[in-house]
């Protein structure tokens, strides 16, 4: 007994083969497999599909200060479909940062009130804070995607700890200093 299996495709199980005489006789059965969708597949935890406004909310908030890459995608969209692998790979390679998932067919009021009128098309947050960027991109153009990642997820700048309105000394402020004037020679 053998299998031809091929995600997507039937083929074949052939359950017994009889020789009779000068032939063959072939028992087989077809069956199908059952590949989940395209648009179904995850890169792992940190890709999240969503299927409501509040789902979407929820996710930014719990993000918290990490960037979250937005995905809004139709099923039948050929070119969410051919970018959705290199996607997948970003997610991979990028496990700090959240991606989710947002069918636009499923979620048409949500999308249309953020704008979205193209596909696929990319939101990118921090958190709930704030939007920080957004743009359509094919697979030609995954340069933006990878360009905006490093923009937007690099460490925040800093100009030392965090300090609270309570450690800041605001009662004597030292002046400012002078900057000395070249004189032209």
């Amino acid at each position: 007994m053998f299998s031809l299996m091929r995600s997507g495709y039937a083929f074949p199980r052939v359950n017994d083969v009889y020789f009779s005489g000068n032939s063959y006789q072939v028992h087989a059965t077809v069956t199908e497999t059952e590949q989940p969708k395209w648009w179904e597949r995850n890169a792992g935890p940190n890709m999240i599909d969503i299927h409501s406004t509040q789902e979407f909310l929820n996710a930014l908030s719990e993000a918290g200060d990490r960037l979250v890459i937005v995905e809004f995608y139709g099923t039948w969209c050929a070119s969410c479909r051919a970018l959705f692998p290199k996607l997948c790979r970003t997610a991979e390679e990028h496990p700090d940062i959240v991606f989710l998932k947002v069918n636009f067919d499923e979620n048409k009021p949500m999308s249309k009130n953020l704008n979205v009128k193209v596909l696929p098309y990319f939101h990118f947050y921090r958190g709930a804070d704030r939007l920080l960027e957004s743009f359509s991109c094919s697979l030609a153009k995954f340069q933006k995607i990878k360009d905006a990642i490093v923009l937007h997820n690099s460490d925040r700048c800093s100009l030392g700890p965090p300090k609270g309105v309570g450690e800041l000394n605001l009662d004597n402020p030292s002046p400012p200093k002078k900057v000395a004037e070249s004189s032209p020679t």
